[in-house]
């Protein structure tokens, strides 16, 4: 058996893929400040529902948000079910974190009302 000697990479092809990934490192940091901001948001959902004692999920819009969520992964030639995987991923950390103010909320509640002051 002889083993080959790896090709040497053309530099142009080492410094496009190198322009390349220089772009998805940007987009990647892009989608994790993008996504931090919109668990800013939902945060202050889940304490506006805890405040209202409203339940953590909303069944009924997170399947609009799924569907329009699909419409736009269409649009942008983007694979639907990948998209609806996400924000299904995505929505249960969203609830998570709204049960756990709800729960905070509760706690707390509890608390106040024993406190004799």
């Amino acid at each position: 058996m002889t083993t080959s000697k790896p090709q040497e990479t053309d530099p142009a092809v080492r410094a496009e893929l190198a322009r390349l990934r220089d772009s998805i490192d940007n987009i990647d940091a892009a989608v994790v400040h993008m996504l931090a901001e919109r668990f800013k948001c939902t945060q202050q959902v889940g304490h506006l529902k805890a405040a209202h004692q409203l339940p953590p999920a909303d069944p009924s819009r997170e399947a609009h948000q799924i569907a329009r969520l699909r419409r736009l992964a269409e649009n942008a030639k983007l694979d639907p079910a990948f998209a609806e995987k996400l924000l299904t991923f995505i929505i249960a950390e969203v609830i998570r974190h709204h049960e756990r103010i709800a729960d905070n909320s509760l706690t707390s509640e509890g608390a106040a009302s024993q406190d004799p002051q």
